[in-house]
């Protein structure tokens, strides 16, 4: 999956594809979060504050290290 650089303390780069959210951590650790919809991407990657977004996303997704 091809990712994007992102401005974040926590996040380096994120990517979606096939309702799969990925999500490279700045330690190299990345995620792959599952059933994210398009709608829900749009709404991460453009939140103020992909961290909090993200805290949101591990409550309702089930997701796995990649």
């Amino acid at each position: 999956m091809q990712r994007q650089f992102v401005s974040s303390s926590r996040i380096r780069s994120v990517g979606w594809s096939d309702n799969t959210l990925e999500v490279e951590f700045r330690d190299g650790v990345v995620y792959q979060y599952h059933n994210v919809s398009e709608f829900e991407y749009q709404a991460f990657i453009n939140s103020g504050s992909l961290g909090s977004a993200l805290s949101r996303l591990d409550k309702v997704h089930r997701y796995n290290r990649v």
